[in-house]
């Protein structure tokens, strides 16, 4: 009887694990829809590359506040039925920006996004050890993040693939559909996750007071920052050099290769594998006006990029639970605030610098940025001996 009852609660914890997955999924493909989307969405609504990359920027300006603020807002509420909310909150706002034709309207729509990103982007981090066996917890939490590479994979080439054939507004409605049956999804496989403490302010701040954190941050600001900048203006990056019919093909090998990385450089000691992904994304970015001239050049690039950017999420995570065991929602906290504002800066700074230079030169962003946390590593790395 023992045994029935432990395979029936790991049987439970995996299925919370996968539904986890696919709200993660969600969040990101809800997210990132606008890299795919982005030359529709500007000619739709009458502005700029530059200018629709805000609506990436707004959604991680949003979520960088909204991951801090919400545990101390949240107090002992039951974070199943605040997952489960919030999933409501962000099919709610991807219904409005489906049907909206104003450009501060989506704006604002990607606001309400971003209240929901962050705080499924805190939850799902912080929880993602609570929902299996402790045994099972390393396993389940590579699946819950392998949702990010897989938005990759499926959801952001699929949101281009519908853009081409049907129109970027439904791409939005179908996150929308998504996101409802998770919110239903969630309060059935989740169990009851109350906190195991409330989370105070000083609990933050006694969290940045550790190097180690202190340095987590700023790796994760660099790379992500220079990802961003250059990654959210990826579609009309690539126009000139392929067929517009290719993009979603090319986003799919992108997003394959990323679902490696994630599970690969995920298995690697956190420095040893934000080593990799730094030398990679620098790599990859620094030779592409050059090498990614051609489609094959083009090709073979996105791959190591994408390989090499897939697992920085669960690296990065690991590094936070690392450098602050005793406060994984705090760490978390600090961690998605910083990963999610770096995301928001990312995506400004590639607009600002597509709109006055030109999109070709937005590649040098991630190459110096990325080589400027090579640079912070090495560092730590003699700092510790």
């Amino acid at each position: 009887m023992t045994t029935i009852c432990a395979d029936a609660v790991e049987t439970r914890g995996w299925a919370a694990s996968v539904t986890m997955a696919a709200t993660v999924f969600t969040v990101v493909t809800a997210e990132m829809l606008p890299v795919g989307l982005l030359t529709p969405m500007s000619e739709s609504l009458h502005v700029t590359d530059g200018a629709a990359g805000l609506a990436l920027t707004a959604t991680g300006v949003t979520s960088a506040v909204a991951a801090p603020v919400l545990p101390l807002m949240l107090g002992r509420l039951d974070r199943r039925a605040v997952l489960g909310g919030l999933m409501v909150l962000l099919a709610a706002s991807a219904f409005a920006a489906a049907i909206t034709s104003d450009f501060s309207v989506l704006m604002v729509t990607r606001v309400l996004m971003g209240i929901s990103i962050g705080g499924v982007w805190l939850l799902t981090v912080s929880l993602a050890r609570r929902v299996v066996p402790p045994t099972a917890a390393g396993p389940a939490t590579s699946l819950i993040f392998s949702g990010i590479g897989i938005a990759s994979v499926l959801g952001i080439p699929a949101g281009a693939y519908v853009g081409e054939l049907a129109g970027w507004r439904w791409a939005f409605a179908g996150v929308g559909v998504l996101a409802l049956v998770l919110a239903v999804a969630l309060s059935i496989n989740l169990p009851s996750l109350p906190p195991e403490r409330a989370v105070r302010l000083r609990d933050v701040r006694q969290v940045l007071k550790r190097s180690q954190v202190r340095v987590g941050l700023v790796l994760v600001a660099l790379i992500v920052t220079g990802h961003f900048a250059a990654y959210t203006y990826i579609r009309p990056l690539l126009e000139p050099r392929i067929a517009p019919v290719l993009i979603g093909a090319f986003l799919l090998a992108y997003g394959v290769a990323g679902v490696l990385g994630n599970f690969l450089t995920g298995a690697l000691r956190p420095h040893r594998a934000l080593t990799v992904i730094a030398a990679g994304i620098a790599l990859a970015t620094l030779v592409m006006p050059t090498v990614g001239a051609t489609v094959a050049g083009s090709l073979v690039l996105l791959v190591i990029w994408g390989f090499a950017y897939g697992g920085t999420t669960v690296s990065t995570q690991a590094w936070a639970h690392a450098a602050a065991p005793s406060a994984p929602e705090s760490s978390s906290a600090v961690l998605v605030g910083v990963y999610n504002g770096s995301i928001a800066l990312g995506a400004f700074t590639g607009g600002q610098v597509a709109d006055r230079f030109g999109v070709a030169t937005v590649t040098w962003l991630p190459a110096v940025l990325a080589t400027a946390a090579l640079v912070v590593l090495l560092a730590h790395r003699r700092q510790r001996g």
